[in-house]
């Protein structure tokens, strides 16, 4: 029979490995979604990405509101996360089946996009006092190695998304069946692809000037 310290411990484990998971969707994942959002009026045109960036920056209780919202959840699920990956050992190579590769990609897309996310915030939010603007962005991905570096932070936070779904449908009992967890897997790997899609069509927006969207929403 566990010792009372060794149950408090592992009931304290369930409930912070619960809160990871969700953290990694509620607000993170929504945060991604609202980001690629925003970003993607860079296709439409300056204008419209500096009125829509002006729009955000002035809401009421800002910095509470990414505290509480964004930066608390990101550092708790990034910390948890190197934690957990710290505590766990991969059999990928000796045992080379898909779940324990997925299992690999998803810790190594977590601590690339954790730094990736740190320093994208620091770069926008921070060095520009909180207004970003078209041609700042622009200026920053005029670099072919800083669209290098975006490509792959949009790839690791895309697929990390992805895949952090189907964990999340498993841990909070939504998927049960493996025929729920194949649906699952299937709409997580759909969610990284257009993720992935959106972020790079983004990316090459702000290098080449390119503005696909221009004429489709005015």
């Amino acid at each position: 029979m566990a010792s009372p310290a060794v149950v408090a411990q592992s009931k304290q484990s369930y409930i912070l490995d619960k809160l990871h998971s969700l953290s990694g969707v509620i607000p993170i994942g929504v945060f991604l979604l609202e980001h690629f959002f925003e970003n993607s009026y860079a296709l439409v045109s300056p204008d419209k990405f500096n009125y829509v960036a002006g729009k955000l920056e002035t809401i009421p209780w800002r910095v509470p509101v990414e505290l509480l919202g964004i930066w608390l959840p990101i550092l708790f699920h990034g910390l948890y996360g190197f934690y957990i990956w710290w505590k766990g050992s991969s059999n990928a190579i000796g045992h080379p089946w898909m779940s324990n590769w997925m299992y690999v990609l998803q810790r190594w897309t977590g601590i690339i996009a954790f730094f990736f996310i740190g320093w994208h915030v620091y770069m926008e939010r921070f060095l520009t006092n909180g207004r970003s603007t078209y041609a700042g962005v622009a200026n920053d991905l005029a670099s072919p190695y800083s669209v290098a570096f975006y490509a792959i932070g949009v790839v690791a936070a895309s697929f990390h998304l992805g895949n952090g779904l189907w964990n999340f449908a498993c841990k909070w009992g939504i998927a049960i069946s493996p025929r729920s967890q194949r649906a699952a897997a299937v709409f997580g790997a759909l969610v990284a692809i257009i993720f992935t899609i959106v972020g790079l069509t983004i990316i090459a927006g702000f290098h080449y000037q390119w503005r696909p969207l221009d004429t489709y929403i005015q």
